[in-house]
C-alpha cells in the first residue's frame, strides 16, 4: 500500500490560526535560507589530499626563506646573472667592442671581443646584483616594520634605494635617483599585481 500525503489545510480566514509551514519550505531554510550553517572548508572532506602537519625542520626552513638576509641574497644573485647576460647580451650588439682607438683600421680579434664582452658582463652583474640586493634589502625591512604587504613597501624601497644610488653623485641626483625609481617601482608593482 503506498502512503497518502495529508491533504494541505485550506488557507484560514482572516483573523484565524495561520495555517503550519510546509515541510520544504522548513527544509530549504535550512538548506540555503537564513537558519543555514556555514560549513568550514576542509579539502580532505571535498576529497583533496590531506596534508600532515609540518615538522620543526620545515618550520624553521620556511621561517628562513622568509627572512630578509636569504630575500637580499636571492636578490643578489639574480640580479648578478641578469647582469651578467644582459652585459654580454649589449656587448655583442656593440660595433665598438674589441675596438683599438690608436689603430681604427684594425679589426679586432675573438680573443679581444671575448675578454671585453666578458669584462662588460661582469662590470653590469656587480652593478646588477648591488641594485637587487638593495632594493630587497629596504623592501623586507619597510615591510617588517609597517607590518604590510602592499604597493607602499616598494615605492618607498625603490625611493631608498634610487636616491641612495643618485646621492654619490649630489643632492639633486638622489632625489632624481629617488623619484625615478619610486616612479619605476610603482609602475612594475601595479603591472604585476
Amino acid at each position: 500500500p503506498r502512503p497518502v500525503m495529508a491533504p494541505v489545510p485550506p488557507p484560514s480566514a482572516p483573523g484565524g490560526a495561520e495555517p503550519p509551514p510546509l515541510q520544504y519550505s522548513l527544509l530549504l531554510q535550512h538548506l540555503v535560507g537564513e537558519q543555514r550553517r556555514p560549513r568550514a572548508w576542509d579539502p580532505a572532506a571535498l576529497g583533496g589530499i590531506p596534508s600532515p602537519p609540518k615538522s620543526e625542520e620545515q618550520k624553521m626552513v620556511e621561517r628562513a626563506m622568509e627572512s630578509c638576509a636569504f630575500k637580499t641574497a636571492l636578490a643578489c644573485v639574480g640580479g648578478f646573472v641578469l647582469g651578467g647576460a644582459f652585459g654580454v647580451f649589449t656587448a655583442g650588439i656593440d660595433t665598438n667592442v674589441g675596438f683599438d682607438p690608436k689603430d681604427p683600421y684594425r679589426t679586432p680579434t675573438a680573443k679581444e671581443v671575448l675578454k671585453d664582452m666578458g669584462q662588460r658582463g661582469i662590470s653590469y652583474a656587480k652593478n646588477f646584483a648591488i641594485v637587487g640586493a638593495m632594493f630587497s634589502c629596504t623592501e623586507c625591512v619597510v615591510e617588517s616594520y609597517r607590518g604590510k604587504s602592499d604597493w607602499k613597501n616598494s615605492v618607498i624601497s625603490g625611493c631608498i634605494t634610487g636616491g641612495a644610488i643618485g646621492f654619490r653623485a649630489g643632492l639633486k641626483a638622489g632625489v632624481i635617483g629617488c623619484g625615478g625609481f619610486a616612479a619605476f617601482s610603482a609602475a612594475i608593482d601595479y603591472y604585476l599585481r
